[in-house]
């Protein structure tokens, strides 16, 4: 049997302190479709004439 555990740790927000203050934060990346879509409904502003 194979081990899944290491793809469900990308999938979480991580923070790893470092020391004096300083974290290194890492966050799931973003569905593609999603951010598709949401570009598709929402046209940012500023481009018309």
């Amino acid at each position: 049997m194979s081990e899944t555990t290491a793809p469900a740790e990308d999938k979480l927000y991580k923070s790893q302190y470092i020391g004096s203050g300083t974290f290194i934060i890492s966050k799931p990346k973003r569905n593609k479709t999603k951010m598709r879509q949401t570009r598709l409904k929402n046209p940012r502003g500023g481009s018309r004439k």
